[in-house]
């Protein structure tokens, strides 16, 4: 087949040069039709939004300062949406509001970007520079390139299971976004979608991989903070431990189901890939790839430092649960990763220097606002007095009987994540609340609670629902739009493999004892 040859004429070497492809150098993606009426509209509909909301007779019953948060979350939302102006400027706006007119303390406010999440996202981009700088991302790309690199679903699949095995190991979602990114955008490259010229392989590696990284941490009770706090409250509410063992066997098979399908739908239905693009696009072929393979020569000594210092950090995060019975003390996934980045900067030992860390201090920006807009909805009570209108306007009670009330749980907390950009704020506001539910209608605790935690982690809708989806829309491969497309089909289907598994598999584990 032939080459595209708009890569056909690019340098191959370039191409490869991963330090041309970080965060900082992407050049602002040119928006569509669409995106540029919601980018007019969206300012003065955000500001709109607030002062609706803000001005009205006391919300629900809601206090002041409860109503001054929604309102100004509500504008937020929409400016993260449509983009009038960029998403970081709306974090540090929506948290003058929020001061200013008295949603939230300042303190508060302010110290979010000095949250332990906030912390190991800037750790985790120190660390995964060093893939860049050493070239040990670049080997890795060529690997994989060479081994699986013929044809788009090899490929695509090989990344499914890299993200999958990652989320068993590290519980940070932009960590293992930041991690495999320039190997995401190096395949793409050969694939013909460039950074100044992408296609619609690109924009199905980003999405396929973003709903590996977040759907992914679903499948471990370790993949993310928000599922250990809803075991968490599972027991502490309900007396049942679930175990490590017990939540993979349980949710490891329809995570998998669900992931499969984004593979194979991503690709032939929602961007059916054109026949050019389902083989790579850089002349000479794999041959050519393995030739670069080979000329990296065998592995350097920075390059086993690296390998070393990422295998430190992930034996700490892995082995957590043994630190105070082998040592006396608990070293926080934080510390473990702060640890790592001191000996990647250090002289000598070290591979990076300072200015070589790939820091997108917009990126954290944007979450330290998305934390104060959710935390201040937790806080104030904004967001429980939400989630009692919703479940009471749409009739829950015990005549309407156990499955439908499952069904409307299953699809609350799998949507939700729409509305509530913090895994750990949906889990702090629906798992308890899911739990008394059940309690109170004389339902099993437990057969709605646990499915419900099982959906926390599936925030792949809109690029502001988590780190990752922000990480990967700054490369420009995709739209909003394609973004909302992808994210309801999995969902959409995570929706329907759960409602399925409700009857069947969860049946036969026993999660479901006592449904009639």
């Amino acid at each position: 087949m032939a080459a595209d040859p708009t890569v056909r004429e690019q340098d191959l070497d370039e191409l490869l040069d991963m330090s041309k492809m970080t965060l900082a150098t992407i050049r602002p993606r040119v928006p569509t039709g669409t995106e540029r009426w919601m980018k007019y509209l969206g300012f003065p509909l955000g500001i709109l939004a607030f002062l609706v909301i803000w001005s009205m007779p006391p919300l629900l019953g809601m206090p002041f300062a409860a109503q001054t948060s929604l309102a100004a979350f509500a504008m937020a939302l929409i400016w993260w949406t449509a983009e009038p102006i960029p998403t970081y400027l709306t974090s540090i706006v929506l948290i003058v509001v929020l001061v200013l007119f008295n949603g939230w303390d300042e303190k508060a406010a302010l110290g979010v970007l000095g949250l332990d999440v906030i912390w190991l996202n800037v750790m985790a981009f120190i660390l995964s520079s060093m893939l860049v700088k050493t070239n040990l991302a670049k080997r890795i790309a060529l690997r994989l390139i060479v081994s699986f690199g013929q044809r788009a679903h090899a490929i695509l699949f090989a990344f499914l299971i890299l993200q999958l095995g990652l989320a068993a190991l590290i519980p940070a979602t932009a960590a293992r976004a930041v991690m495999t990114l320039p190997l995401m955008l190096v395949v793409s490259a050969m694939y013909g979608s460039t950074l100044d010229s992408p296609n619609r392989f690109g924009k199905v590696m980003m999405l396929q991989n973003l709903h590996s990284i977040n759907t992914g941490s679903s499948a471990f009770v370790t993949g993310s903070t928000a599922n250990l706090i809803a075991v968490a409250f599972i027991f502490g509410m309900v007396g049942h431990q679930v175990y490590y063992s017990d939540w993979l066997f349980a949710n490891g098979p329809i995570v998998f189901l669900a992931l499969l399908g984004s593979w194979w739908g991503l690709r032939n239905v929602i961007f059916r890939l054109p026949g050019e693009q389902r083989s790579p696009q850089v002349q000479g072929g794999i041959a050519k790839m393995r030739e670069e393979y080979q000329k990296l020569g065998p592995m350097r000594a920075e390059e086993w430092r690296t390998i070393a210092i990422f295998g430190a950090v992930l034996l700490l995060w892995v082995t957590d649960k043994v630190h105070v019975p082998l040592m006396g003390f608990k070293i926080s996934a934080v510390m473990a990763a702060a640890m790592g980045a001191v000996v990647a900067v250090s002289p000598r030992i070290g591979v990076l220097k300072w200015n070589e860390a790939d820091i997108p201090w917009h990126l954290m920006l944007f979450s330290a606002g998305a934390y104060a807009g959710g935390l201040s909805l937790r806080d104030t009570g904004a967001a429980r007095y939400v989630v009692d209108v919703l479940f009471q306007s749409l009739g829950i009670t015990a005549e309407l009987g156990f499955w439908p009330v499952y069904v409307i749980v299953i699809a609350v907390n799998m949507f939700s994540h729409v509305f509530f950009t913090s895994k750990t704020m949906r889990t702090l506001i629906m798992i308890p609340f899911v739990i008394a539910m059940a309690q109170q209608l004389g339902f099993p605790p437990l057969a709605l609670a646990l499915p419900a935690a099982f959906t926390i982690d599936w925030v792949n809708t809109v690029p502001i629902n988590a780190k990752p989806n922000v990480i990967f829309f700054t490369t420009g491969q995709y739209s909003v739009l394609d973004s909302l497309k992808a994210g309801l089909f999995i969902t959409t289907l995570g929706t329907a493999l759960y409602v399925v598994a409700g009857m069947t598999w969860f049946r036969w584990l026993g999660i479901m004892d006592g449904v009639p």
